[in-house]
């Protein structure tokens, strides 16, 4: 039986309610992750291009093992696991994968990964990604028109399952952002120079590349393919465990692939005023940047 409301939420306080169930459910085969010094964790803050490197990353390797891209696949993110979320699909975290390096997802500040590894992350205009969140929860996590989207800012700092908000995963990983284990770029740099962000993913990752294997993860990382294929990006696995722990329909529209990108003026002032003074109090002092945009091109320049 389902435990939580035993549907979507219709209110902020619903949506706790329903996350806060998921936490009595005992596990039957999750197993944390034995960390290997090989290990590739994408651990971009939600809705930052996550899915967006997994494909990349995962298109790469097999590209390098077999010759050829690889879709059979039911959720990318079986793929490369979440990290964060694995308790509650009760996943094994050291399941074989189907190419080397093994790759994991993640949300998460360095502070709480294992250390050791190799980590990649893109950083996003915290408008945008407050607009694509509200846009992905909306009619599967919350039915639609039931919070608006000024509502929506405790659910937007809270991150997700096992993350962190927005403001301490930019800073954790702005502050590795000269270290050798660490690749960091912004999804706006990854997305307008994926030939070069690609080369940067293959060389970082020690994965072979090619000009036959990069023209393949070009094709098979634009948003049209990817759009195509969008049931291939639609948490399947975590559609399926909230369907059967909290009540949360499975087949409404999870999907992290929109043919559309998110605009950030679609933000309600009182919520920019909000997001601007967190950066103002938390991210200008430590970054010396005023904004996101200032960050960003430092950040981009990293990039060659």
């Amino acid at each position: 039986m389902a435990a939580g409301l035993g549907r979507r939420a219709r209110s902020v306080e619903e949506m706790v309610i329903n996350f806060g169930a998921l936490a009595g459910f005992p596990t039957e085969n999750f197993r944390p992750i034995e960390p290997r010094p090989t290990d590739v964790f994408i651990t971009t803050w939600a809705k930052s291009g996550t899915t967006y490197i997994q494909q990349m990353f995962h298109q790469l390797r097999m590209a390098a093992a077999t010759g050829t891209g690889d879709m059979a696949f039911d959720d990318i993110s079986r793929m490369t696991p979440w990290e964060d979320s694995a308790v509650i699909t009760d996943s094994d975290m050291n399941q074989p994968q189907k190419a080397e390096p093994r790759g994991f997802k993640s949300h998460r500040e360095y502070e709480r990964l294992p250390a050791g590894c190799r980590y990649v992350v893109t950083l996003r205009d915290p408008r945008e990604t407050y607009v694509s969140f509200f846009r992905f929860m909306e009619g599967w996590m919350f039915e639609p028109g039931s919070i608006g989207i000024e509502e929506f800012f405790p659910l937007w700092m809270a991150g997700g399952p096992g993350g962190c908000d927005y403001y301490t995963h930019l800073l954790s990983w702005y502050a590795r952002r000269h270290e050798p284990d660490t690749l960091l770029a912004t999804y706006r740099w990854a997305v307008s120079n994926r030939a070069a962000m690609i080369r940067r993913l293959s060389a970082f990752c020690d994965i072979p590349l090619d000009n036959s294997s990069l023209a393949l993860v070009m094709d098979m990382t634009s948003r049209e393919y990817m759009y195509r294929h969008k049931d291939k990006f639609d948490d399947a696995m975590m559609a399926g465990a909230l369907e059967a722990k909290v009540g949360i329909p499975a087949d409404s529209d999870s999907t992290k692939v929109q043919a559309k990108g998110s605009d950030a003026k679609l933000v309600p002032p009182a919520v920019g005023a909000q997001i601007d003074a967190v950066w103002a109090e938390r991210v200008a002092p430590v970054t010396g940047h005023k904004d996101f945009a200032s960050l960003a091109e430092e950040i981009d320049a990293l990039g060659g």
